[in-house]
């Protein structure tokens, strides 16, 4: 969590700064980051299209893990097009400020989205784990599995309960305002006017310790646990001959190994954005000294870092998409 003085003197007046902290970037910074967004963008709404086709087609067999993609790049799509395209909008000077109700709504979906995020490049990780341990290899789906969309929408819809307090701790900024609280999985930095607001700094805190935990901490932690294990189980596989099932299943380990290693590169990528945003942003809070602000600008490039390359990681391990880029490549 973060609390920052967050107005400015204008024309005599105290005026709060509705695009957010007032950290100057040079331009070169601000084009930087407006293609981050931009290929965040691109990647992730081809990667909704092209494997959403041939999942909804049936062409080649739609895989489980297919779908639980698909989940992933809507999610990181989403939080591209409802925040970080704002953020660009403001580095360009537009500045935008939000009602009290405009604010609560908003702020409920940027941190519902980024929870769901994070969530969603856990469940991808779980599943392969989960595919390896049954020791059967995933097979072709004819049709959607309905405990999956079961469990997808569980994702969705627990994200968006633990969201609500976004609803009810959240305004718009006024002119005394001078008090503003970050969390991670909402915002870095506050946007459009909208401001944490918590009855006293105790439910600041407690609400921030929590969002910690729950969806920075404990999922991490988790896929790096599901990861190891893929990997531990496929070198099991590895040395595992004894019968013709296992001859049969020992076929499908280069694929699975191929499958584990590109979901390994990335978690790692996660980790290693969300990670760096977390400890940016809270080595600022305890040091507010002008020197450490270079941290928000780490921040804010970390968080969309995960949602522009993780297309690319796909791409490199995914045969659809690599068929779709080569043929879109040689025309």
């Amino acid at each position: 969590m973060a609390s920052k003085n967050n107005t400015i003197k204008e024309a005599g007046d105290t005026k709060l700064v509705g695009m957010g902290l007032p950290v100057s970037a040079p331009a070169v910074q601000n084009v930087f980051y407006t293609i981050l967004v931009m290929l965040g963008i691109v990647g992730n709404a081809t990667v909704f299209v092209v494997i959403g086709k041939s999942v909804i087609t049936g062409h080649g067999g739609g895989r489980i893990s297919d779908i639980i993609i698909i989940n992933m790049a809507l999610s990181n799509l989403l939080v591209s097009l409802m925040r970080n395209t704002l953020l660009v909008i403001a580095d360009m000077g537009v500045k935008l400020y939000l009602s009290k109700g405009w604010c609560q709504y908003f702020m409920v979906v940027w941190v519902w989205l980024r929870s769901v995020n994070v969530w969603s490049t856990l469940f991808l990780s779980a599943f392969h784990f989960r595919t390896l341990r049954r020791v059967a290899p995933t097979v072709a789906c004819r049709g959607i599995p309905k405990t999956l969309l079961l469990s997808l929408a569980l994702v969705w819809f627990l994200n968006f309960i633990y969201s609500i307090p976004a609803h009810i701790f959240s305004t718009s900024g006024g002119i005394n305002t001078t008090e503003t609280l970050m969390l991670v999985s909402g915002t870095t930095r506050p946007l459009l006017g909208c401001v944490w607001k918590f009855p006293s700094s105790l439910h600041g805190l407690i609400y921030a310790t929590l969002s910690i935990i729950i969806n920075e901490a404990i999922p991490i932690i988790l896929m790096v646990f599901t990861n190891l294990g893929s990997f531990y189980t496929l070198y099991t596989y590895g040395r595992t001959q004894s019968s013709r099932k296992d001859a049969l299943l020992m076929k499908r380990v280069p694929a699975e190994r191929q499958a584990a290693k590109v979901i390994l590169a990335l978690i790692m990528l996660f980790i290693a954005s969300w990670g760096t945003s977390v400890i940016s942003v809270n080595y600022f809070n305890y040091n507010r000294e002008s020197s450490v602000d270079f941290l928000l600008v780490i921040a804010r490039f970390s968080n969309t870092t995960f949602i522009a390359m993780s297309p690319v990681f796909l791409a490199v391990g995914h045969r659809r998409l690599r068929a779709f880029i080569k043929s879109l490549l040689s025309h």
